[in-house]
């Protein structure tokens, strides 16, 4: 039985899982220089110590899932930044030193995933190109040990299709990370157009077994898993963010949560039943070590 399907049989028997936090807000706290238009995209290439030390950083703390810092490495948003050239490079060596982390540690039972999002900075690619380089960011991506694809950010319904179908030709199983925001009327939305209910009823149909909400400001989790808890009979994920993105250029760290009061706002999201609790954006070591501490020892 290899770790991810031990990993999800214990979360189908009702345990509570940690995961990882941010990587790319880590990379950025560390030192490692952001590649214009494409987030912390580079650190792979360019500071591959440091990567493989944030992914260390979070087994050590007990994170059960560690997801690739290749949120900003599709092809799109790589043209943008003209480091298409290293597409392969960064796709595969953000799987690879997350594996290396795992080894390094014998760290057995921990799931290696990798992250794939439609994020893009200006050059939107059609719905073709999105699926061609989607399926060949899968294939590298599963070439290089991962075991898990966690599509993150989906934040269009036909986009997040398309998405889950290539990298389900793998073979390897697909997790939906839903983004959103609330509309005047309290009720969530996905950040690039249409409802989160709607988001989940498209899943209807394809072999889905957990699906998140995470970049979502914390304070709206509640309100999102009030519709997720009515649409869906599933696992369910949290890994909120906290933080604002200034003018679609950096994320702004001022007024970040406390980490013991994300804690209590994740030990209420577990009362509700969600089954997996982790941090994005702005959301780091130490809050992932408050969670373990509180919540998971």
């Amino acid at each position: 039985m290899n770790a991810y399907t031990k990993l999800l049989d214990r979360l189908s028997a009702g345990e509570k899982i940690l995961i990882d936090g941010a990587t790319g807000t880590e990379v950025k706290r560390r030192g490692v220089p952001a590649v214009e238009h494409a987030w912390n995209a580079g650190g792979a290439k360019t500071h591959p110590e440091i990567m493989r030390q944030i992914h260390t950083d979070y087994i050590k703390l007990g994170a059960e899932i560690i997801i690739s810092n290749t949120f900003a490495t599709g092809r799109a948003i790589l043209e943008d930044a003209v480091w298409e050239a290293e597409f392969d490079l960064l796709n595969r060596r953000g799987v690879e030193l997350a594996v290396e982390a795992r080894e390094a540690l014998s760290a057995d039972d921990v799931v290696v995933a990798a992250g794939i999002s439609h994020w893009y900075w200006k050059s939107e690619p059609s719905l073709d190109v999105l699926r061609t380089n989607t399926r060949d960011q899968a294939i590298i991506m599963h070439e290089a040990g991962a075991e898990l694809i966690m599509l993150e950010m989906m934040s269009d319904i036909e986009k997040m299709k398309i998405q889950i179908e290539e990298s389900q030709r793998t073979g390897l199983p697909v997790w939906v990370g839903f983004s959103c925001d609330l509309d005047d009327d309290g009720v969530p939305q996905l950040l690039y157009g249409g409802s989160l209910e709607e988001g989940i009823k498209a899943l209807d149909g394809y072999d889905i077994p957990l699906i998140s909400i995470m970049h979502t400001k914390t304070p709206q989790i509640d309100a999102c898993l009030d519709v997720m808890q009515k649409q869906w009979n599933g696992l369910i994920g949290v890994y909120a963010h906290s933080g604002e993105y200034v003018d679609g250029q950096a994320w702004i760290y001022d007024g970040i949560i406390h980490p013991e009061d994300y804690a209590d706002a994740a030990e209420r999201w577990l009362g509700r039943g969600v089954n997996l609790i982790g941090t994005c954006c702005g959301l780091g070591v130490e809050h992932i070590e408050v969670l373990q501490k509180r919540l998971f020892s």
